[in-house]
């Protein structure tokens, strides 16, 4: 959940909304909502929506529905809607009511007879080719449809034969009578209904007709009575359309129009909400459009929906984002008018302080050489304690077995080190972590001259509680007991593009050509024996190596997975510096 001790963030929208509280519009009440269609899985641009939607409902003691626009039957599935309210559960919110767009089709159809009878709408029977070309451009103006003067009478008619599935897909659309000459496209008489003979979900074969979404989305927000509705904005050329559905249906002032919805128990009294659009939340090293997240997954790029290297929610859940991060990073972002890209880097920086701050310490070993201490006898076995958290002592302390033979990282073994490296080397002297000061004595290779083990010795008087327990040694390194470790199948995942802006083809390569090979590693590691008790989606530090989670599908005690959620530093700034 939020932080309630964190500075409230001002942005241009909490300003709107501070300014109607002030001057008493819609009595003081703050309601909104977030409308996914359902046809798809939600990404971390969402989840800036989502944040918003949700978090000034909350902020200012209001109401926020969870409301699924599925007027577009065919592409959307029952899954889609599971999956939307698990995600935004996951994301620490909880709506006021779960609605549905079908919810009002009754309502939607009424109003649209208004309009008709209010000489606001007609039935067309321009095919949608024609309806382009008569619509104009956006230096030229539109021209009227031969159908627009058609009566009051003959539109009631033709459009309750529609309703009755008396015509064929495509053949009429119900469409505003506004004005073919507006310099706004989205006015030249849009259509409002289009027929669709399609089963629905949730209505079935009740409806052989469909509101397109500017009609039923406008309308929708008003019959909950939200009073500030929040889009992206690219729905900012949409807004004038908004505004006219609400003020033509002018639902408060008909309440013949929503009494279907008063005999179920109507929650609220119908509104004239506000839209207000601000800017997506974009992402460098991503793509975000649906269509190139689909190809990834039917072309196998990737595996699947939640793979934990997609913008998914899925995806960023199962590689072991946080939802404290994805709040903290949208709110550190902020809101605008300017479209931008925002650094990954900023996001994973969340993801790292928030499980900096939550996540358990473990020891593991991803990529294993044996260490023997030979002056430890064959059968040497002690229990060391170890904190959990070196920052916050309520985390308590745990009991790790400690014997002759370690599991330490290869990388801390360097035959020939390099400059500056503060690490083992032969003849050289380490400090296990909480253990004391081992010293290189020998390294065995195999015939082919590869390092297969080191044997060194322990200093006794290194060890805690004696007197050479504080001598000065320059590396620290960590380990597992090679007889107590666990072995599990251990994840790396990275940035799926290894550039900023895969999206831009300017070099003639698509985003194709830009993924990271280096994106997703799986090796066998060896764990500390604790990490056997560890549950899906429980997040630890594996120490100097970076922030794991156990996976939340393919994790068991009996079979360990564990996935890299983000290094310990942020790898890729230091890649760019080199390069730079």
């Amino acid at each position: 959940m939020a932080d309630e001790h964190a500075p409230v963030v001002t942005n241009f929208i909490r300003q709107i909304v501070l300014a109607d509280q002030a001057s008493g519009k819609h009595g003081g009440r703050v309601a909104t909502r977030f409308p996914p269609e359902p046809n798809g899985h939600l990404h971390l641009g969402h989840a800036k929506a989502i944040c918003l939607d949700f978090g000034i409902a909350r902020e200012f003691g209001g109401r926020c529905n969870l409301r699924l626009d599925d007027t577009n039957p065919g592409k959307e599935d029952p899954a889609f809607v599971e999956g939307i309210k698990d995600l935004v559960h996951w994301l620490g919110f909880e709506w006021s009511e779960l609605r549905h767009a079908s919810d009002y089709f009754e309502v939607f159809y009424r109003a649209a007879l208004k309009l008709i009878e209010d000489g606001k709408a007609y039935v067309d029977d321009l095919n949608a080719d024609e309806v382009r070309a008569y619509r104009g451009t956006l230096t030229e103006p539109g021209r009227d449809s031969p159908h627009r003067t058609r009566s009051v009478a003959e539109n009631l008619g033709l459009f309750q034969r529609m309703r009755a599935g008396e015509f064929a897909d495509g053949a009429k659309t119900l469409r505003a009578k506004i004005d073919m000459s507006s310099g706004n496209i989205n006015l030249r008489d849009p259509a409002l209904y289009r027929i669709r003979k399609v089963a629905h979900q949730n209505t079935g074969d009740a409806w052989p007709i469909y509101p397109m979404y500017d009609y039923a989305h406008s309308i929708s927000d008003a019959l909950e009575g939200i009073t500030h509705s929040f889009c992206t904005l690219e729905f900012e050329d949409h807004r004038p359309l908004y505004d006219w559905c609400v003020d033509n249906v002018d639902l408060p002032n008909h309440p013949q129009l929503w009494q279907p919805l008063v005999d179920k128990g109507l929650p609220t009294a119908p509104s004239k909400p506000r839209q207000i659009e601000f800017a997506r939340g974009n992402l460098s090293y991503t793509v975000m459009s649906k269509r190139k997240l689909l190809e990834l997954v039917n072309d196998r790029l990737v595996d699947g929906w939640d793979d934990p290297r997609m913008p998914t929610l899925a995806g960023v859940r199962r590689r072991g984002f946080t939802a404290a991060a994805i709040r903290n990073f949208w709110e550190r972002a902020g809101l605008s008018k300017q479209n931008s890209v925002i650094d990954f880097g900023v996001l994973e920086a969340c993801v790292r302080e928030d499980l900096d701050a939550h996540a358990p310490r473990r020891m593991a070993v991803l990529d294993p050489l044996k260490l023997v201490i030979t002056n430890l006898p064959e059968d040497h076995r002690e229990t060391l304690s170890f904190p959990n958290h070196p920052k916050d002592e309520s985390f308590g302390t745990r009991r790790v077995p400690f014997a002759r033979k370690v599991w330490i990282e290869r990388e801390d073994f360097a035959e020939v080190p390099p400059k500056g490296f503060k690490r083992l080397v032969p003849n050289g002297e380490v400090r296990l972590r909480g253990v004391g000061i081992v010293r290189c004595d020998e390294v065995l290779k195999d015939a082919a001259g590869n390092i297969v083990e080191l044997r060194g010795t322990l200093d006794p008087e290194s060890r805690h509680g004696m007197p050479g327990a504080d001598r000065k040694i320059k590396g620290t390194i960590h380990w597992v007991s090679a007889q107590h470790a666990i072995e599990a199948e251990v994840r790396l995942y990275d940035r799926l593009f290894n550039v900023a802006d895969p999206d831009n083809d300017a070099d003639g390569k698509t985003y194709r050509d830009h993924l990271n090979p280096d994106s997703r590693r799986v090796v066998r590691g060896f764990l500390e024996p604790s990490l056997r008790d560890a549950v899906p989606e429980q997040h630890f530090q594996f120490e100097r190596l970076g922030y794991f989670v156990a996976d939340r599908h393919d994790h068991a005690p009996a079979h360990p997975v564990f996935n890299r959620a983000v290094t310990l530093r942020d790898a890729w700034s230091q890649k760019q510096a080199g390069q730079a």
